[in-house]
């Protein structure tokens, strides 16, 4: 189970955001944090809380991004 918050992160990480991003804000980032885990936040939310997620766990999520599992959440 993902772990959240963003304390203990410290500044200097680099965080990422979809290219596909719209222009309105609605979007999440991606960084590397330490401990070999992957961080997801809320763009427009900076310093609110960060999802914590092992490598392990991130890769299953890609998968099922890559596989089309989730394509039927956000349809209208």
């Amino acid at each position: 189970m993902p772990g959240c918050g963003s304390e203990g992160l410290g500044s200097g990480l680099h965080w990422t955001k979809s290219s596909l991003s719209l222009s309105n804000g609605n979007c999440v980032e991606v960084a590397s944090l330490p401990g070999d885990q992957i961080g997801v936040r809320d763009s427009k939310d900076a310093e609110g809380p960060v999802l914590r997620f092992t490598p392990g766990e991130w890769q299953a999520f890609l998968g099922g991004v890559r596989n089309g599992e989730f394509d039927k959440f956000g349809s209208q």
